[in-house]
């Protein structure tokens, strides 16, 4: 079997067709959707690139591999794997599989894709690196003009400087962009794969639509703001949230902007995913002419969303919402019916399912499960929750979260925890955590939390001990001998619901 694996960069799921955008033209994903499995509640183990993205490789939890932050905002965490990590395409090569890998890498600093063996072009960093010798080759041999852009759009930051770039007219066509060279180098690969006898995992990661979006006018125009219904999320106060989501709407310059230029980004954002399904459209009519479809798997998802204006935020951060949680997932299968699943499922599940569709196996991927017998239209037991993770991305700030079919329980160690009815309250705005109301559904989702941690081996579960109403503890949360059964004959330790109780001794 052979693989083919698209990956986009802070994607938002509702920019889509096939998720319901009546706007957005993205034909070639939507032919995917209609022609595969499209899961409707896809999740990333944590919104920023490099940990997603290492999460994917390993089939493990950001907690598990350590690499824990993008490497241009790192601040004292891992920027590499480590040497003894399991990744799949090491046991993908090991089973015969030819490994490909055009596009945004984004894994680590001192080892890059082909030290896991993918071929390909060396492109580190975070956005398109437009100075690259291979993009500036391409453009000499088609005689295309370089990089060039006009028409920043930048807030301005609090202490006074511009904000970040947000976007901005590239002044090349479309065969010059960036997006469109990294389809070509990937049918490229296709046809060099087509040739041979060996099967071939394929991924094409674009950098895009992670802004700044840089679009040629015929994209950054594409879509009129007229047409955009701005989120209802734009309205937030940011009441009873924690004041780090304020802050980072500060350091995003949003309440700089004006409204309607919020309006245009986002219709820009739109440009910039069809420019992007376009060049996706590109590869798959390739995979088919080559006769390589019915013999080949396709993925399609992204490492995390993005803001745009949600929240009254850009980009991504220290904020467990769908608008960067949620993410797109696609996944065909030939010979298996197209369908529409809703079970909670996360990008690190596409590691045992690779591995399974390689015949490989999957045990190293502690964190990961396949979704092969969900694609094929199966019935497994499944979980009712998931959990996702956050660390820090310009500064260390630990999270946790958990979500079933309907709320969703944040945890912020240093701040207000948070609590949604994902049901009544779609956009997050109203935090229950507080809510006499919620009481109950708030102990439940903390203990879950709890017991997932703690079988996980996740150390975060240890401040949940002491600080939360997690029930009977049966564990000394010291970590010392200083308790140990000697010491404490004929005492026991009990504990009642109260979250303002304290432990008390029982002779």
């Amino acid at each position: 079997m052979n693989l083919l694996f698209l990956m986009t960069d802070q994607h938002r799921v509702d920019t889509l067709g096939c998720y319901g955008n009546a706007h957005v033209a993205t034909p070639h994903l939507d032919r995917l959707a209609a022609t595969g499995t499209r899961f409707d509640r896809f999740y990333t183990p944590t919104a920023i690139c490099t940990p997603a993205r290492a999460s994917l490789l390993t089939g493990q939890a950001p907690f598990r591999h350590r690499l824990l932050a993008n490497y241009e905002r790192n601040v004292g965490y891992l920027e590499d794997l480590r040497e003894d990590a399991f990744t799949f395409p090491e046991a993908l090569a090991a089973s015969g599989h030819r490994l490909g890998l055009i596009g945004k890498w984004h894994g680590g600093t001192r080892r890059n894709a082909a030290s896991y063996g993918f071929e390909g072009p060396d492109l580190p960093g975070w956005h398109n690196p437009v100075d690259h010798p291979d993009y500036l080759a391409y453009l000499e041999e088609h005689g295309l003009p370089p990089y060039r852009i006009s028409d920043p759009v930048r807030g301005t930051t609090p202490g006074g400087n511009p904000g970040n770039l947000l976007a901005a007219r590239l002044h090349q066509p479309v065969e010059a962009t960036f997006e469109y060279y990294l389809a070509t180098r990937a049918i490229e690969h296709l046809e060099r794969y087509a040739a041979g006898e060996k099967p071939f995992f394929l991924a094409a990661h674009f950098f895009g639509p992670h802004l700044p979006y840089l679009l040629p006018d015929s994209y950054y125009d594409l879509y009129d703001p007229a047409l955009v219904e701005l989120p209802p999320s734009v309205a937030e106060t940011f009441e009873g949230k924690p004041p780090v989501q304020r802050n980072y709407s500060a350091h995003w310059a949003f309440d700089t902007i004006p409204i309607e230029t919020t309006r245009k980004l986002i219709a820009v954002y739109w440009g910039y995913v069809t420019l992007i399904d376009e060049q996706i459209g590109r590869i798959l009519t390739r995979l088919d002419e080559l006769g390589l479809g019915e013999d080949t798997s396709v993925f399609f998802t992204a490492d995390h969303g993005e803001f745009t204006g949600a929240h009254r935020l850009h980009d991504k951060g220290p904020a467990m919402y769908e608008d960067i949680y949620r993410i797109p997932g696609i996944i065909r299968i030939p010979g298996a019916a197209p369908q529409v699943r809703d079970e909670l499922v996360s990008l690190t599940d596409c590691t045992a399912t690779i591995l399974e569709l390689a015949g490989c196996d999957a045990s190293p991927a502690v964190d990961s499960r396949s979704l092969v017998p969900l694609v094929k239209g199966e019935t497994p037991r499944w979980p009712g929750e998931l959990v996702a993770e956050f660390h820090g991305h310009h500064f260390p700030y630990p999270q946790r979260m958990i979500r079933d079919d309907r709320y969703k329980l944040v945890v912020n160690p240093e701040s207000v925890n948070e609590l949604y009815d994902l049901l009544a309250d779609p956009h997050e705005l109203a935090n229950r955590y507080t809510h006499p109301e919620f009481r109950q559904v708030r102990a439940r989702l903390m203990r879950r939390l709890y017991e997932l941690l703690r079988d996980r081996g996740d150390n975060f579960y240890h401040w949940m001990t002491s600080m939360y109403d997690i029930g009977v503890s049966d564990y000394d949360p010291s970590l010392s001998a200083f308790e140990n059964d000697d010491a404490n004959a004929g005492t026991t330790w009990t504990a009642t619901a109260d979250p303002g109780a304290t432990l008390t001794e029982t002779p």
